[in-house]
């Protein structure tokens, strides 16, 4: 049996898409290995949202190639997508494959076997439907994703992504709930919606929204819970909160990207709200979901970002007071806008902006981790602890990591805890029930 082994850089769609592959590759007969051991072919499947992720694409397909000179290197992505004559002349590479079409990979894997390099990457601008990727016999976990939607159109100015991922493709409601009763059926108690811009899902349908998806999962039985991933303000109208609100599986828990605090950067980036509506958005939430976990980006040093503008955002992110921040220092990205905008930002000056943004991420999470301290919360137990010994470790629905000792396997249980003490990022709890 030949082996095929995957090297996934970058986002959750990613993992996703590395999943269903996976699955295309073991029912044509291959066998699944771990990256570590010695394969016959080697996916590996890019990301290009930085040009650090470049250049560690190119570092995993030459790894691939030491690991076996003799293996077939299928190159897939975003980094392939944006760059095909890049990663063509690269040794080794047999197949170069973008962002689509990746169903086929199979057949292109045995055409190489007796051919020279095949590069089947797509003009990504004129592909309008959704590419029908499928998981469903995975097992031994909790949590799935569920890519729902493809491409972007917002085209932010810092943003490699509309040109790697094409334009909006948004996946039909059937084929997503055919998936979910899959999953359920393999025991998963969580579905995560994912895709490159989850708000815009239905703007290529007829009369089909988002709601429309997460009330047809929401439907499925054997799913307790639904998360939706990162997801643009704009979407969160009064209507669509309150009803949010009202459906019991739906997870208290959104990931609403800012970018920045401070208007005069959000219009350079490209971003489509103000920040009184975003703050007015996060208002909203706690008006209907009070215990919900409401977590961010913020980019640091993007360019003409002065230490006004810096410390407008400092003081809104400190005002609304998210629960989880991630702080990332902008980068140059080579085919965007703001590549080539003046005043950019030297290295220490970002350095020291991102260090106070994370000293104020890791104030906001503590204060939100002690607000349900001797509260008790419903937790989805995903693994047995590595770091503590008789422990297993879960999310809340609100998306707290909670640590609970157990001489019973409570693996893929969802169970009644009372969160005790805080443990650094996380907190430690007790099982009320089982």
């Amino acid at each position: 049996m030949k082996k095929v082994t995957f090297y996934t850089l970058g986002c959750k769609v990613n993992q996703y898409e590395t999943e269903a592959m996976g699955e295309v590759f073991e029912k044509a007969g291959y066998e699944m290995v771990d990256h570590e051991e010695h394969a016959d072919v080697y996916v590996i499947n890019t990301c290009t949202v930085t040009n650090l992720g470049d250049r560690k694409s190119r570092q995993f397909i030459r790894r691939a190639k030491r690991k076996n000179p003799k293996a077939i290197i299928a190159v897939v992505g975003c980094y392939s997508q944006t760059a095909p004559k890049e990663v063509a002349s690269i040794e080794g590479v047999n197949i170069i494959l973008g962002t689509n079409d990746r169903n086929k990979i199979v057949e292109y894997v045995e055409k190489a076997a007796e051919s020279k390099m095949i590069n089947a990457v797509d003009d990504i601008m004129k592909i309008h439907e959704f590419e029908e990727m499928t998981i469903g016999e995975i097992k031994g976990k909790t949590r799935a994703y569920l890519k729902i939607q493809e491409g972007c159109n917002q085209y932010c100015t810092y943003c490699i992504i509309p040109y790697a991922r094409g334009p909006i493709r948004s996946r039909k409601i059937e084929d997503i709930v055919s998936e979910v009763k899959r999953l359920a059926k393999n025991h998963f108690k969580e579905i995560v919606l994912t895709g490159i811009h989850v708000a815009s899902y239905g703007k290529d349908l007829k009369n089909t929204s988002l709601l429309d998806v997460i009330d047809a999962v929401h439907e499925v039985e054997g799913i307790e819970r639904i998360r939706i991933s990162s997801i643009e303000p704009t979407i969160m109208t009064e209507d669509f909160v309150k009803t949010l609100s009202n459906l019991k599986k739906v997870c208290p828990h959104f990931h609403l990207s800012l970018q920045s605090g401070c208007d005069e950067t959000l219009k350079r980036m490209n971003r489509k709200y103000t920040t009184i509506e975003y703050k007015t958005i996060v208002e909203r939430l706690r008006k209907y979901m009070p215990d919900a976990s409401i977590t961010t980006d913020i980019m640091v040093g993007f360019p003409g970002e002065t230490e006004e503008e810096f410390e407008k955002t400092f003081e809104f992110v400190q005002e609304i007071g998210l629960s989880q921040i991630h702080v990332f220092k902008y980068s140059q990205r080579r085919g965007t806008p703001a590549a080539k905008y003046e005043n950019q930002v030297p290295s220490k000056i970002k350095n020291r902006r991102s260090e106070r943004l994370l000293t104020l991420a890791n104030e906001s999470l503590i204060k939100y981790h002690e607000k349900f301290i001797h509260t008790q919360r419903p937790v989805l137990f995903e693994t047995e602890s590595n770091e503590m010994q008789g422990y297993y470790e879960g999310l809340t629905d609100n998306y707290i990591r909670t640590f609970v000792q157990s001489k019973e396997d409570v693996e893929g249980k969802i169970l009644l805890v009372v969160l005790e003490k805080i443990l650094e990022e996380a907190v430690v709890g007790k099982i009320l029930d089982k």
